[in-house]
């Protein structure tokens, strides 16, 4: 029995006679929307081979992979599949692989570590994930820093810029509450006559641009006040957490207004310790991250 809808067209619902389409050969069901009339078409093949394959193939994947939750559990399948054991035992592979080489770090010896160029192209990539996670948000993705927060990506260490010196700054924080923390303080200068104090704003403000010169009325000032600890030119490097005035980039700011709020409330700035959170080995791992972020330039505060 042919199901042609040319052999058996349909009555027009207004007439009652069968009405073909002159353009497409096909009848009408009768319906008509705004002058527009509906065609008699097939159902596409296509369509129907599709539907097929898709019921099919759902029936099979039913069978074969994990599907009906039953309870707490599931339908396990024919292949026994389990996404959660996979992931598992490749997050293992993983851990295990990276165990080996992660070991090496656990002693200190970062001279030898850093001449392994296999161990360092394994590491760094490693490293720079460890950088992110944990470091980054406060210093920056690349080590550039930010207000409040020191550079790393330069050649100005407030702590000293070799791996072992910033594996313990790492190991032991600033102002933190490990028992051992590295300790520093800007002092308040509000005892300071505030005269004295606009002019040695004036002239700590102009130490970046090597605009301060020696005659200027706060140069005494900072030689009797602030040298001891920010080295004579305010250069830093003293290796006690007293940054560097005179480069390209500062951690609280630099303008006048800035250093005068300095003066007159000081700083105290926190890095947490890391014991806890990171193991030895990925301390040690950092420190040569760290150490590594000099060669990128830059023109701050570390």
């Amino acid at each position: 029995m042919s199901t042609d809808p040319k052999e058996f067209p349909a009555a027009d619902s207004h007439t009652g006679q069968r009405e073909i389409d002159p353009v497409t050969g096909y009848d009408t069901t009768g319906h008509e929307w705004g002058g527009i009339k509906e065609l008699n078409t097939p159902f596409p093949r296509i369509a129907l081979i599709a539907l097929v394959l898709t019921v099919a193939y759902s029936l099979v994947s039913w069978v074969l992979l994990p599907a009906w939750p039953i309870g707490r559990d599931y339908t396990r399948g024919l292949l026994g599949l389990d996404q959660g054991q996979v992931a598992i035992e490749r997050y293992r592979d993983l851990a295990s692989t990276r165990e080996e080489w992660l070991s090496r770090f656990e002693t200190p010896d970062f001279a030898t570590l850093s001449e392994d160029a296999a161990l360092m192209a394994t590491a760094m990539p490693a490293a720079a994930r460890l950088f992110r996670d944990n470091c980054a948000v406060c210093h920056g993705e690349t080590g550039s820093g930010g207000i409040e927060f020191p550079v790393l990506n330069d050649n100005h260490w407030l702590w000293g810029g070799e791996p072992d010196m910033i594996a313990e700054t790492l190991r032991v924080g600033i102002n933190s509450s490990h028992p051992d923390s590295r300790l520093a303080q800007m002092p308040s200068f509000d005892w300071m006559d505030r005269t004295d104090r606009v002019a040695l704003a004036r002239y700590v403000a102009k130490l970046p641009e090597g605009d301060a010169a020696t005659d200027d009325p706060g140069a005494d000032l900072f030689a009797q006040n602030c040298a001891a600890c920010h080295g004579e030119g305010g250069v830093g490097g003293m290796l006690n957490g007293a940054p560097s005035l005179a480069d390209g980039a500062v951690i609280y700011g630099q303008d006048v207004h800035t250093v005068m709020n300095t003066l007159r409330s000081g700083r105290q700035g926190v890095m947490p310790s890391w014991i806890g959170r990171l193991s030895e080995a990925e301390i040690n791992l950092l420190a040569l991250y760290v150490m590594r972020l000099q060669d990128r330039g830059g023109g701050g505060q570390s």
